[in-house]
């Protein structure tokens, strides 16, 4: 297997067989042997000792596919990942064995007009952790370029190297809605990507926030973490109307920027009819693959409507403010458990139920 899980060479040769959570088939996880690919010359074998279990992990349990990707063949899940190298290629020079750092999961391509924009996000040849075909990182060891691996500050755990993959959504999304100090935001949805984005949205200045969710259990949470004002919200499209009212008064001024960390007809809805005339409305969450939303009032409001896919460039602002204290996501972090067959199971049962879980983490 080579770099990203695609097949290439013969294996490293280490002492120990490295085994992984392998996605085996519907509702199937199998830890099994994962050969490890040949150690190139810019990249570094890492001993995995955090990873967390995203949306996109459970999607791909329960039905083998997420959005346009579709599982054809086993495939080693998880892609929020931190851990400590073990070993560094010859042309290696800015990290050692022993560092301790969280891993980037996209490798693109460096070739295509995307990637020399600097939009190497959107790369049509992005090989991602657990995105069909590529294999992901719930694994011992894995083998990954070196430039996409990020020392970890003395102060920052390996767990909050981990939890860097979801809080670069929130960063990115944050960039990409261009907030600050003059913009009061509202966040749909008080997931783990919702409350990422508040919490990055408050990191880059914003005075405040409100979020909604149709869960009291996440919203008690976002009001923890600092949401300025939370509102619950049903999942009826004809409340739309008094649900935005609610909302005015909870943030106490005009919304200039709102997130959709979810994604549905419902909340796309909400965000274009609460978003300020000249406002910007940001799609994060991607929950449904087509939705009929309320284009031509929001046109006539000059309401921006802006994409958000994965991220780019994010991870050394992520740990400046996670080492400075701007950012806390320990509190995000619910439910451990270790890696066992049973743990595994056990791990994405508890994540797929959700409930009071927020992220769960594996600790190996």
């Amino acid at each position: 297997m080579g770099k990203g899980g695609m097949s290439q060479g013969e294996g490293s040769k280490v002492e120990e067989e490295n085994m992984a959570a392998w996605l085996v088939g519907l509702n199937t996880l199998k830890i099994q042997p994962f050969p490890l690919p040949s150690l190139g010359p810019h990249d570094v074998r890492v001993r995995m000792k955090a990873v967390g279990i995203c949306g996109s992990d459970v999607h791909y349990l329960k039905t083998m596919r997420c959005a346009d990707f579709i599982v054809k063949e086993p495939m080693v899940i998880g892609h929020e990942c931190a851990g400590i190298i073990e070993e560094v290629g010859e042309g290696v020079k800015h990290l050692v064995v022993g560092d301790r750092v969280a891993l980037e999961p996209g490798i693109s391509c460096w070739r295509c007009n995307l990637c020399k924009e600097g939009r190497y996000n959107l790369c049509p040849e992005m090989k991602f952790f657990a995105t069909p075909p590529v294999h992901g990182s719930l694994a011992n060891q894995v083998v990954h370029p070196a430039d996409l691996c990020f020392k970890l500050p003395e102060n920052v755990s390996l767990e909050e190297g981990a939890m860097c993959e979801p809080l670069s959504v929130g960063v990115h999304a944050c960039r990409r809605a261009e907030v600050g100090p003059e913009t009061n935001v509202l966040v749909m949805g008080a997931g783990p990507i919702g409350l990422v984005t508040m919490l990055a949205a408050r990191a880059f200045g914003v005075p405040r926030i409100v979020i909604v969710d149709v869960d009291d259990n996440r919203l008690s949470v976002a009001k923890q973490l600092g949401a300025d004002g939370i509102v619950k919200v049903t999942t009826s499209l004809e409340d739309v109307g008094f649900e935005v009212e609610q909302i005015k008064k909870a943030i106490g001024s005009n919304v200039d920027v709102t997130f959709d960390c979810a994604g549905f007809n419902k909340t796309m809805s909400t965000a274009l009819a609460a978003t300020r005339c000249g406002g910007k409305v940001c799609l994060v969450g991607m929950g449904h693959g087509i939705m009929t939303v309320p284009l031509t009032p929001a046109a006539a409001r000059e309401v921006d409507v802006v994409g958000v896919f994965r991220y780019k460039n994010t991870w050394p602002l992520c740990l400046e403010f996670l080492t400075s204290g701007k950012i806390d996501v320990k509190p995000l972090i619910t439910h451990r458990f270790g890696f066992s067959q049973k743990e595994v199971e056990d791990a994405f049962e508890t994540s797929a139920r959700g409930s009071n879980a927020i992220k769960v983490m594996f600790n190996l």
